[in-house]
């Protein structure tokens, strides 16, 4: 990749286009979700060749894209413009509630004279990958038609019989194709004589289905309804979601985030249509189109509630049917069957403190009492006590909030959601009439609280602090993770930000002698050993727990990944280090914006 490259990502329930390059307008790959493939399929071009590429031809000459300006439309909606002696426009929409995605491209002959003038895309089929964290090539074979489905040309991918299949609809024009050296090259264009002052406008309709028919018919359907109206419809849609601050840099940050978690930590998969969760539908995140319940549940979460209740409800329903056979456990394929193994609490908390938060936003009470939800905290519950130490009410975990391997077994952070969710599940207990159940629940929660006031705290420098984690045998570590921070213990309603010791735990793990603080740098954010710079997730975690000023400061100096949450950033210049388009932290932060400044 180009170091100087940027990306502007978009998409919408179906399709993902991650990589759209702002320098040439090229759209270097689309992603789909794929449930028969357990994850995320990638049609890719190559770095000198894209999938698609913009071009303007002028009396026959192709004009170079110079000095592109690009802004999101609804903070989502990638829109160019360039001018020279032509203006020229573009619009990359993927509407919504649609199999595909419309390329528009426009331009105004501001010349003196009349000239003749094409718009089109380039297109260049390499590879097919399979993403799930790491990228595996389908071994597929690539085909590429006339079809009189849309009277142009049909791509599919294919092995005993379709895998998916894309197809350009044109209002107007030509279509060409060739294949050489395993690449399926190809051009769809348009041509017009334009007087001084007249404007030409070309939509190019791009539908995906499972096959030939499916792709077409979904880029006809488009064309039928028009640009106009769906781009209107599309534009309303956002519109109803967008929240605002009342300043202007952090309503972009919020929203352009907001946007992004709601499109590329969920989706539709391609093949049977149906929803699913995921950490990123970008493959430029190292650990994309697979599911954490913390990643979803405590991160993506709470931004979709704040937007779409019933989004979130969807939400909810996948996770305790598809993925409820699993809970707890540190990753999983879309299907809900295991990925990666090892136990970890938070993950396990993770769908009560949702459901928790679905019920109090929208006092949809009656939910609880559908049988898989029953069933679900159930399930919980009967796990969670095997995780119980055998006389002190702690429990344990595997793996920390990072998914590394913890250092001691009974982590602070983990039983404050411990405690959380037994008061909530008392809590819906007692709506669900199950009053003595509910009871000892409470209970339980109280004596997992005082469990934590009684052993994971020590003494530091002379001063009581919440250790990170305890063995119970007397030893203890001084540490902190942006995932699963100290800091959130009032958020999760543990304690109150000015109680002594949470004071000086967040004076401890913030002081410059904290290895992880980068307390001298320009991005004072804590990092930790799994990724040593500035978190993101740490920023979001500010935002809540009452540090505004802070956090306004650290976003009017963060770039992130060109606006988008990532993992980490450099501490001295706010650019991405490590996480790219890290979708379900988008989605945090921009909770954390929300939460901390809206109006």
């Amino acid at each position: 990749m180009n170091e100087r490259d940027k990306y502007l990502p978009c998409g919408n329930e179906m399709i993902s286009i991650p990589e759209l390059r702002e320098r040439d307008a090229s759209i270097l790959s689309i992603s789909l979700l794929h449930m028969g493939y357990k994850g995320m399929i990638e049609i890719r071009g190559t770095e000198d060749r894209p999938l698609f590429t913009p071009f303007v031809r002028v009396d026959g000459y192709d004009i170079d894209f110079n000095n592109l300006k690009w802004n999101r439309e609804n903070y989502w909606i990638p829109h160019f413009t360039e001018n020279s002696d032509f203006k020229i426009e573009g619009t990359i929409l993927t509407p919504i509630g649609e199999r595909g995605f419309i390329y528009r491209l426009s331009l105004t002959n501001n010349s003196d004279t009349e000239r003749e003038f094409t718009l089109g895309l380039r297109g260049n089929w390499d590879k097919t990958i399979q993403a799930i964290n790491e990228s595996k090539p389908v071994n597929g074979k690539k085909y590429v038609y006339q079809s009189n489905w849309n009277k142009s040309i049909v791509l599919d991918l294919r092995s005993d019989v379709s895998i998916f299949s894309f197809a350009p609809v044109l209002e107007e024009g030509v279509s060409e194709y060739e294949e050489k050296d395993g690449i399926i090259s190809f051009t769809i264009s348009n041509t017009k004589k334009l007087q001084v002052g007249e404007t030409f406008e070309q939509s190019f309709y791009w539908g995906f289905g499972y096959e030939e028919v499916g792709s077409t018919t979904a880029g006809i359907e488009m064309k039928r309804k028009g640009y106009q109206k769906i781009y209107d419809g599309t534009m309303k849609w956002l519109k109803q979601r967008i929240r605002k601050t009342g300043d202007v840099l952090l309503d972009e940050v919020l929203n352009t985030n907001l946007f992004f978690n709601f499109f590329y930590a969920s989706g539709i998969t391609l093949d049977t249509e149906e929803f699913v969760l995921v950490t990123s539908r970008s493959p430029r995140y190292y650990v994309s189109a697979a599911y954490w319940d913390r990643d979803s549940l405590l991160w993506s979460f709470p931004s979709i509630l704040l937007v779409d209740k019933n989004y979130a409800k969807e939400m909810l329903n996948y996770v305790f049917t598809r993925q409820v056979k699993n809970v707890g456990t540190h990753s999983r394929y879309i299907d809900g069957t295991v990925l990666e193994p090892g136990f970890e609490l938070d993950e396990l908390c993770a769908p009560i403190v949702a459901l928790r938060n679905y019920i109090d936003a929208t006092k949809d009470r009656e939910y609880l009492f559908e049988s898989h939800i029953i069933k679900g905290i159930e399930k919980i519950l009967n796990i969670l006590e095997t995780k119980k130490h055998r006389d002190v009410d702690l429990y344990e975990t595997f793996l920390q909030p990072t998914d590394d391997m913890h250092v001691y077994p009974y982590i602070t952070y983990n039983n404050v959601l411990v405690y959380k969710i037994l008061k909530d599940i008392s809590f819906m207990y007692g709506i669900l009439g199950k009053i003595e159940r509910s009871a000892v629940l409470n209970e339980d929660a109280e004596k997992v609280k005082r469990a934590i006031w009684e052993n994971c705290i020590i003494s530091h420098k002379g001063k009581r602090i919440f250790a990170w984690s305890v063995d119970l045998k007397g030893e203890a570590n001084i540490y902190d993770e942006p995932p699963g921070s100290l800091e959130l213990l009032p958020f999760y309603g543990f304690c109150s930000t000015d109680q002594e010791v949470y004071k000086n735990t967040v004076d401890v793990i913030r002081d410059k002698e904290y290895i992880y603080s980068f307390a001298d740098c320009s991005i004072n954010e804590i990092g930790c050993a799994h990724a040593p710079h500035p978190w993101i997730l740490s920023l979001a975690n500010s935002l809540l727990c009452g540090r505004k000023n802070h956090g306004r400061d650290i976003l009017s100096k963060t770039n992130m990944d060109n606006g988008v949450a990532c993992e980490s950033v450099d501490e001295n210049t706010g650019e991405c280090t490590t996480g790219e388009a890290f979708a379900t932290c988008a989605g945090f932060l921009a909770y954390g914006i929300y939460s901390a400044f809206h109006l």
